[in-house]
C-alpha cells in the first residue's frame, strides 16, 4: 500500500465523491430557493387588497356620526 498510484487513486475517487455530494447539494438548495420564490409569489397573488376608498369614506363617516350621538348623549349642543 506504498504505490503512489493506489493514493493518487484513492484521492481522486474520494475528490470525484465530494464533487457528487456538492452537486447534488447544490442542486438541493437551487429546489429549495425555487420552492420559496414560488410560494412567496402565492401570497403576493392571493393576498387581499386594502380597503377601497369608498369603504375608508364610510368608516370616516361611521365614526363622525358615533362622536356626534356621544356629544348628543353627554349634552354638548352642536
Amino acid at each position: 500500500m506504498t504505490d503512489p498510484t493506489t493514493y493518487l487513486t484513492l484521492s481522486l475517487s474520494a475528490l470525484a465523491g465530494l464533487g457528487m455530494i456538492v452537486t447534488a447539494s447544490l442542486s438541493g438548495w437551487r429546489g429549495w430557493l425555487a420552492l420559496k420564490h414560488q410560494q412567496l409569489d402565492q401570497e403576493h397573488e392571493t393576498a387581499a387588497p386594502g380597503p377601497s376608498a369608498g369603504s375608508r369614506i364610510e368608516i370616516a363617516d361611521l365614526k363622525e356620526r358615533i362622536k356626534k350621538l356621544e356629544a348628543i348623549a353627554a349634552g354638548v349642543d352642536l
